[in-house]
């Protein structure tokens, strides 16, 4: 590698839709006379691509800022993404920044550097919410044996806890041929399995004209394709065409991501939610007879502005009798500029961090019973690791399996038995 190569250094923060971003972005880079390093190595540029779901992501920002001043005070930093985007001027009060891109401006991070060198005055650039109109199609690829393929961006719900709309503007795409194209772009580069991200996936099409069981029907025929995973998509966009059509099909991983948040009808529509308790669960139940052996897990927030000791009980009590695999459970936390704000009877944070540990605690009793299921079973496995003989990957139904093996079977499928439990994975032999 060329030794005048500029290094630049990239982090994110936040869900798979940036992990898929911020490898496009470095793409440009690397055809741009730049070296890709580690985050923790010396690098001239560093680059934040953040989050602002919740108050602790944008805490883990500001901290990484504060901890790059420390050891790479020469550097050039640049914080791009949502938080950039709806909290721009804080941002750049953090001392050691020197750019900070919104969410459509970090698209054009290699100009941006080009135009505004280290200077001691941190350049903020960023557009409106009605502005970000562009679709910038995105996926990742590196190190990981799967790739995050984005097929759609923003969202026109408005849910009273979520600032996402504000950040990335209303639901766009690009066209099923668009994505197709990338799909081939990463199976040339030998990944095997791609996962379709978004901000509200099940929208797709809407600024195309097109439909996402549209796209799934097409993406299932793309050659060379193994497996394809979809990620979080709203159960109220998650139809039977869809189920039926992922049961059809082996290429589909029985994998759901269902967003749930409240088992309480009375906290749904606080939270402008758009189904109630008995559409998730008829949800649940559908796929549970097409696809049996699926993985299903479900988000929850608690401690959400009103929601009454009542309210998480009837949450509990749902989920518990709910045939779901694990939860994702996020302690509210509130967000600026939010319907939420104003709500009355708010949670003590005391109260809020109990809820969660009761929740913690009840999603690993799903995943326990959902592995010891699976204990008996062949499944294909992708396997992804290996450290001291030991081969690590995922089912297709997500179930992390660990079988004795060599690193020359990474990014490789094979049959496994799964043989037993061991902590959160499961042990298994490859059928010869």
């Amino acid at each position: 590698m060329k030794k005048n190569l500029k290094k630049i250094a990239f982090h994110t923060l936040g869900c798979k839709l940036n992990y898929a971003e911020t490898s496009t972005i470095a793409r440009d880079f690397t055809r741009n006379d730049y070296e890709i390093v580690n985050f923790s190595d010396p690098a001239d540029v560093y680059v934040l691509n953040t989050c602002t779901v919740t108050g602790n992501a944008e805490r883990k920002c500001r901290k990484l800022i504060r901890q790059l001043r420390k050891r790479a005070p020469r550097a050039y930093v640049a914080v791009v993404g949502c938080y950039a985007q709806l909290r721009a001027e804080q941002i750049a009060a953090v001392p050691g920044v020197d750019l900070v891109l919104g969410s459509a401006e970090k698209f054009d991070l290699l100009h941006h550097l080009g135009e505004h060198p280290k200077n001691g005055t941190p350049v903020v650039l960023t557009s409106h919410r009605q502005d970000q109109l562009d679709y910038h199609a995105s996926w990742s690829a590196g190190t990981r044996t799967r790739s995050f393929l984005k097929i759609q961006d923003g969202c026109d719900y408005n849910c009273s806890y979520c600032t996402i709309p504000m950040a990335r503007g209303q639901s766009r795409n690009g066209s099923i041929g668009e994505v197709l194209t990338a799909a081939q772009a990463i199976i040339s580069r030998g990944i095997n399995e791609i996962v379709l991200t978004g901000v509200n996936i099940g929208d797709f099409g809407k600024s195309t004209g097109e439909s996402f069981t549209a796209l799934l029907r097409a993406m299932k025929d793309v050659k060379g394709l193994n497996r394809l995973r979809i990620s979080s998509i709203e159960p109220n966009l998650l139809t039977d065409e869809i189920l039926e059509l992922m049961a059809s099909s082996p290429v589909f991983c029985p994998h759901f991501h269902l967003p749930l948040q409240s088992g309480s009808d009375r906290v749904l529509g606080l939270m402008k939610r758009r189904y109630t308790r008995e559409d998730y669960a008829r949800r649940v139940n559908r796929i549970r007879q097409l696809l049996p052996n699926a993985f299903v897990a479900g988000d929850v927030i608690v401690g959400f502005p009103g929601e009454t000791a009542e309210d998480f009980h009837q949450t509990v009590e749902f989920i518990r009798e709910l045939e779901i695999s694990a939860l994702h459970v996020f302690t509210y936390s509130e967000r600026p500029d939010t319907v939420a704000l104003q709500l009355t009877g708010a949670v003590n944070p005391a109260e809020r961090e109990r809820r969660s540990r009761e929740l913690h605690d009840l999603s690993k009793l799903k995943i326990q019973v959902f592995y010891s299921r699976a204990v008996g079973q062949t499944r294909t496995v992708l396997f992804e690791t290996c450290n001291a003989g030991r081969l690590t990957g995922f089912t297709d139904n997500y179930i992390k399996v660990t079988v004795p093996g060599t690193g020359d079977l990474c990014n490789t499928l094979a049959e496994v038995k799964l043989t037993g439990r061991a902590d959160d994975v499961l042990n298994g032999e490859i059928v010869q």
